[in-house]
Parts: structure tokens; sequence; C-alpha cells
């Protein structure tokens, strides 16, 4: 669901139905969704399963590739593909509408690059609330300084939160980023003991209800336009 985190899920009997009945399962893959494996064994059924990550390259382990754009397009064609083997009838309305998003996606990483490409370098360090953002980063040239959750849904150690303190004050970095299927609580701490004034919201597991994150280039957008407007 909207808002709920694809790392922490805890699966309905009623997902479980849907599975069964399911002709194709599309999941994220490297090690996301730990939850489904168990999922489909209970289900059972006959679903096609399209892994969007095969054939990418995982980075220590992280699995949120899809928030670089031209990753994301590399999940599209794993979708017009699967789906194709899946309803062959329907194949070029699947290859037609992967070609328009395809170009979507084209345009949307050249515009983060142009949007990124105003924040001066030394401003260019995030701290996030958990590592979601080394694959666009690493795409768009900021540098992921620190996150304050290391283990989804594990809180962090006294220890670790003071080395991020102490690397923001060092780097003067001039905001802090919290995402809004977690407490603020943690992220409102950090701030203020690394005397950040700045804390903004990202969307990265999850999109919003808003127009301006109901969709997946409107949140990059939307995530975009907050990262700028925070270090700039």
């Amino acid at each position: 669901p909207v808002g709920a985190s694809p790392e922490t899920y805890q699966p309905a009997p009623a997902d479980i139905v849907h599975v069964h009945d399911a002709a194709l399962l599309i999941e994220n893959g490297a090690g996301l969704e730990a939850w489904l494996a168990p999922t489909l064994r209970a289900a059972g059924g006959h679903a096609r399963i399209v892994d969007c990550s095969a054939g990418l390259t995982v980075v220590d382990a992280n699995p949120h590739l899809w928030l670089d754009p031209q990753n994301a397009r590399h999940y599209v064609a794993a979708m017009r593909d699967g789906m194709i083997a899946a309803d062959p009838g329907g194949a070029a309305t699947y290859r037609a509408n992967a070609a328009a998003l395809d170009a979507r996606l084209a345009g949307l990483s050249a515009w983060i690059a142009g949007r990124i490409a105003t924040v001066p370098p030394a401003n260019r360090n995030m701290i996030v609330f958990h590592n979601a953002w080394l694959y666009y980063n690493r795409r768009f040239g900021l540098r992921t300084l620190g996150e304050i959750e290391e283990v989804p849904g594990s809180e962090p150690s006294a220890a670790h939160i003071a080395q991020l303190v102490d690397a923001a004050r060092a780097l003067h970095v001039k905001a802090i980023f919290a995402e809004p299927e977690y407490n603020p609580k943690l992220v409102d701490t950090v701030a203020e003991s690394a005397r950040i004034s700045r804390v903004a919201v990202l969307y990265d597991d999850s999109v919003g209800t808003s127009p301006q994150t109901r969709d997946y280039v409107s949140m990059l957008r939307t995530d975009t336009n907050t990262i700028v407007d925070a270090l700039r």
C-alpha cells in the first residue's frame, strides 16, 4: 500500500490470494522484499515472476536501484518482457507503452542532472534516514554522508548517531532528509545536535498520495527539487 515500506511489509491474507491467482508477479529483487519468498511458498499458484533488478549491478547489497532513472529504464524493459511472455496477445500494446515510458525516463534523468548541477559541489553532501539514495547519488554526483537507520526497522546506536553528528558538523551539511513513512524524532534529534536548520522530506520506498508524488516520475521530480532547494 501507499506509505508502507517494502522492506518491512507484512503480507495480509488477501495478498496470499492475489499471488495465488496472479499470472504475473513483479518484484524489485536484490533482497528488498525479504518477506516475499515465504508468501510465494504459502500462496502456490503459477505466477510468472519478473525480478526487475536482474542484470543490474547491486552495490553493497543495496536494493534501491530504482531511484536511478537509468535503472528504472531497465525495470520497464523487464516488465515489458514479462507481460509479453504472460500475455502474448497484448505484445504490441506493451511495447508501445514501454517505449513511451522509456522516453519519459530518459528525459527525467537529463532533467535531474541539470537540476543537481545547480548545487555547488561543496554542498552535495546528504544525511538521509536510510540508505535509499546510493544509486541516485552515484548517478548525479551527490554524496551520502551517512544514514540514520543502518538496518531497516532497527534503532541506531548512540555511537552511530554521534558519528553522524560529528561528520555533519565537520562538512557543514546544509540539510538532513527524513521520510514520510518513519517517525521524525530521530531525524530532529540529529539535526538539532548537528546544528542543521533544514529538515526536508523525501519519498523513496513509496510514492505519496498528492499529485506531486503519486507516480514515479512525479515523485523523483519532487524529490529532486527538494534536494536542490535544501542543499543549494
